[in-house]
Parts: C-alpha cells; structure tokens; sequence
C-alpha cells in the first residue's frame, strides 16, 4: 500500500510517497521517497504520541550523484544537541539509498516489529545543508506535516495532536496577543468618536476573550493528551485567563460616568488590562519556543508586535500634543484681568 504526505508550507512540490507492506509476523518492508532536486534531506518519524520528541526518525541524503547518506535519529528534543544520531527506538535491517533519477530518490528499509507506529511524521531539511561527518548534526527542517495512518486500510487522517496544536496556537496569538492590543489602542486614542470607539472596543475584547479562552482550553486538552511537561507555560495561560475573567467582570460591574468611584474602576481597568497583556505576549513567544516553531514565526509575530508599539508610540505623542495645546496656559495673562469699575 502507499500513503503520500506534502509538508506544510511547501505544497506539492515537496511531496513525499510511502510504500509499505508486512513481509512477515514481525516485519515491515517500507520504501520511501524523497525528492533529490531540492537539495535537502528527506525524514520520516516515527512517533509513540504524534510529537516529534520522543520519537525515532530515519533520514536520508544525497547532497550529489552518487553520494548520499541514511541514519537513524533520536529525536530526544528540539535542540540540535538532543537530536542523536546512530540511535532510536527502531529496530531497521535491509536499509539502502536508491537514487532513481536527478529528482527522484528512494531509501528503502525493513523495521522489525509487530506493528510500526500509526503516528508518521515527515520532514523536509533546509536547501543546501546535510548532516556531515563526524557529528552527523541534523539541521532544522524548514517542512514538516504529521499523519495518522491505517496500516490495514491505507489511509491518512491528519494527526488530531497536531491540529490541537495548531488550533491552540493560532487562537491563543490573535486572540490575547494581537487582537487583545488592537482594543486597547482604540480605547485609550479614539475616545474622541464616541460612542463608536466603545462599540469597537468592546466588540474586538469580547472576540478576543472567547478566542482566548477556546485556546487555552486547547492547549489544556492537549497537555493532558500528550502528559507534556510546560509547567511555566501552562501557568501563565491560567494566570492570563484569571486575568480576562477580571476584566469581564469589571465591564459587568461598571460603575456610571457620574460615581465617585469611577476614577479607581478606571485604574483597575486598565492596568489589570496592561498586565494581561504583557503576560500574553511573554509567554506567546515562549509557546513559540516550546512548540519548536522556527525562526520564521518568531519574525513574523516579533514583527507584528513592533508595529503595533510604533503605532502606539505614535498615538501617544499625538495624543500628548494635542491636550498640551487644549490645556490653559498658567500665565495670568490668559485669564481675564481685574478692571475698576466706574462708580
């Protein structure tokens, strides 16, 4: 039977084909292509719980014709330290590197077990960079996409882990991370269009809040699922969503434009608003770190959050300048003289 996976972002172009078949009680035979054009190499993971650490990989290489490679890793973390090759949960015989074409390779192997893993994980390296001699160190792949897969049907559903991840991720930065400022810039610069800033602003926090909060219940699930051990940022998404709840109920608890209490309500208001956020953009960066993402997503949300804090600083002096000018000058001269008046 054979299988196919394209990693993400890449699409087709990166495509890679498994073929599989159980030669025997205890043995698999498996082939599986990778593509020589693009000059990388080519893995696929074997995964006990659909996370890449932990799990058992075998990757192949072909940096030019007739010279190439194939080993065993250990995938025992995310840094280049903790990926160990020569090691490995599998058990491999029969392995070799066939090169069927300039674009087109195959390694083919046998894994000696009842049943192989149903978690797949397949990867693509950067363009240009193989492991070498001594160390054999394994570059960051640039693709990569996660499967389950049916040995005794042939098919492939998308690792239900991996969509938790992603559903966790994606929720948690627009919502607390991005959206969450967004409000907040029009609350604090755009009072002047009233009511039609508290609308927005209200609107874009209430989207936000449940936005949120859907995303930690994923990332809650997901750490139950997989027994993962982010303890730091696990509590720091508690202390976010406590956090959020006490800016509900202080929408709830509003006291009027009127009430003598007002000015402490908008005090604590804003500031349990502002630690929110700082919070949520700390630990962003450090889910990002955790979840192994490379340097393209840390550029692109570090990116994000720059331009946000320029549009604020620029709102801020704007802002500054402006009730500068509207603020009565201290000067006795700008207030209305005392005149003696004619009997």
């Amino acid at each position: 039977m054979a299988v196919s996976a394209c990693p993400v972002p890449a699409g087709n172009a990166n495509c890679q084909e498994l073929l599989y078949a159980k030669a025997s009680s205890d043995v698999w035979s498996f082939i599986f292509s990778i593509p020589l054009d693009k000059k990388a190499y080519a893995a696929i993971g074997f995964s006990k719980d659909g996370n890449m650490v932990g799990s058992s990989a075998i990757v192949g290489w072909m940096p030019s014709a007739g010279a190439g490679g194939m080993k065993l890793y250990y995938l025992g973390g995310k840094s280049q330290d903790e990926v160990v090759h020569d090691k490995g949960d599998l058990y491999i015989m029969n392995a070799s590197f066939v090169p069927a074409s300039a674009k087109l390779g195959y390694f083919i192997f046998q894994l000696k077990t009842t049943q192989p893993s149903s978690n797949l994980i397949f990867a693509i390296g950067p363009n240009g960079q193989f492991p070498d001699y001594p160390n054999y160190a394994l570059p960051q792949h640039i693709d990569q996409t996660s499967i389950t897969i049916d040995y005794s049907k042939g098919s492939t559903s998308g690792n239900s882990n991996l969509n938790l991840l992603r559903s966790h991720g994606v929720l948690n930065i627009m919502g607390w991370s991005i959206l969450m400022i967004i409000g907040s810039i029009i609350a604090r610069y755009f009072k002047q269009w009233d009511p039609t800033w508290f609308y927005f602003h209200a609107s874009i926090q209430a989207f936000s809040f449940v936005a949120g909060v859907i995303g930690i219940i994923c990332g809650l699930v997901l750490s139950k699922k997989l027994n993962t051990k982010v303890t730091h940022h696990k509590n720091i998404g508690i202390v976010i969503i406590i956090l959020g709840f006490l800016q509900v109920l202080a929408v709830v608890f509003r006291p009027g434009k009127e009430s003598k209490i007002r000015k402490y309500w908008n005090w604590y208001h804003h500031n349990v608003g502002r630690i929110l956020i700082i919070f949520a953009v700390l630990n962003t960066f450090y889910g990002l770190h955790l979840g192994g993402e490379g340097s393209k997503w840390f550029l692109a949300y570090g990116v994000i959050i720059a331009v946000l804090v320029i549009i604020v600083v620029i709102l801020e002096i704007r802002m500054r300048i402006i009730a500068r000018r509207e603020t009565p000058s201290k000067d006795n001269s700008s207030y209305p003289q005392a005149v003696e008046l004619p009997y």
